[in-house]
């Protein structure tokens, strides 16, 4: 079994919130997370009433709950709508989750547990479910209610923080180039029937982007970033970039509420290869919120200076929060090596050519 300071098992499971749910994207808050076999189990059965009666404590803001059932019997608990944004369950039919988390023994019987995990998704907290039920959740809030605020400053991401990447004059620059093309709305890979497919979804994300294709201003841009960046993340991450990945100026703006909600960048086939990003502002000055967090160590958020960089590793949760006013423009390239372009060779077969919209009706 997990026991405290144990980082948690990320797993994929059909959920309420969609039937392919990345249990990694909860991190950022406190996160209860009970194993309840059965709601056939009168302690399991008292324990989600409880839970229920309990919404204001799981706001899906501090604190989630995620409920994972074990019995096929539960179906219509896991396929119904979602109660609140703060509690989901989970199908894990075949226990593979459980047996996942140690709470099973080598006959099939389980332990119905709760662990709770803090937002770097660590266990700081391991709670049976014992007796009729009765007040286990009550301990389990106690517990949270015991765990520091989440808005603790002392704690950055493993990020480099870059100034002077671009000077204001190529900044001002890239930022024409994308008034003058205009942009295209951007989506976001995921992979659907085993090929990494293009979806779009605002509730998701919202965001314009301007591929530069002038060759002097691409030449500009490595120079830049050969001379600025790369020899920065080899003293910081031990990492020797080789490649580059797209040239994009991207545009959230807030007249329709550009954002992009937490998310990792190489989890699906076609992304795999890709090891570093880089968000270089370009207009800093110019707009409000479209900062950068990285919910896993905290609330803080990161804003470069206008031609500044923010550069971490693509296996980080990371969001652009919501632009407030005005339009935040950046450019935002991939980084990787030799090694990772024989990965990213080996999976174009599985990239699909088509794109899926998920603002349009079906």
């Amino acid at each position: 079994m997990l026991t405290i300071g144990d980082p948690a098992i990320w797993f994929v499971a059909r959920s309420t919130v969609n039937p392919k749910f990345h249990f990694d994207t909860v991190a950022g808050r406190y996160v209860v997370l009970t194993f309840f076999g059965s709601t056939r189990l009168p302690a399991s059965a008292q324990m989600l009433a409880d839970v229920e009666a309990a919404q204001e404590d799981f706001d899906g803001e501090r604190a989630v709950f995620l409920g994972v059932s074990c019995d096929p019997g539960d179906e219509a608990r896991v396929g119904a709508a979602l109660i609140s944004p703060g509690i989901i369950f989970f199908a894990d039919f075949d226990a593979q989750i459980a047996r996942a988390y140690g709470i099973v023994d080598a006959a099939g019987n389980m332990q119905p547990t709760t662990f709770v995990l803090d937002e770097g998704l660590r266990v700081v907290a391991v709670v049976p479910l014992l007796g009729d039920g009765r007040g286990h959740v009550a301990q389990v809030l106690e517990r949270v209610a015991s765990f520091p605020e989440l808005v603790d400053s002392s704690r950055s991401a493993p990020v480099l923080i870059l100034d002077r990447v671009f000077e204001p004059e190529l900044c001002r620059t890239l930022i024409e180039v994308y008034e003058q093309q205009g942009g295209t709305d951007s989506g976001f890979m995921r992979d659907i029937g085993g090929k990494t497919t293009g979806v779009y979804d605002y509730s998701f994300k919202r965001r314009s982007d301007c591929e530069i294709v002038d060759q002097g201003l691409v030449r500009t841009i490595h120079q830049r970033l050969s001379a600025r960046v790369v020899p920065e993340i080899r003293k910081a991450f031990n990492f020797a970039v080789t490649r580059i990945e797209r040239h994009i100026v991207a545009c959230y703006d807030s007249e329709w509420g550009g954002h992009f909600r937490p998310h990792r960048d190489n989890t699906s086939i076609g992304t795999a290869h890709r090891r570093f990003a880089v968000s270089i502002n370009l207009n800093s000055e110019e707009f409000t919120g479209g900062d950068l967090r990285f919910p896993e160590f905290g609330l803080r958020t990161y804003r470069p200076t206008t031609g500044g960089a923010v550069v971490f590793g693509c296996s980080l949760l990371h969001e652009a929060t919501a632009v407030k006013t005005g339009k935040r423009f950046a450019f935002l390239p991939f980084l990787y090596d030799e090694a990772a372009a024989q990965i990213r060779d080996q999976n174009r077969q599985n990239i699909a050519a088509e794109s899926i919209d998920l603002n349009r009706p079906s």
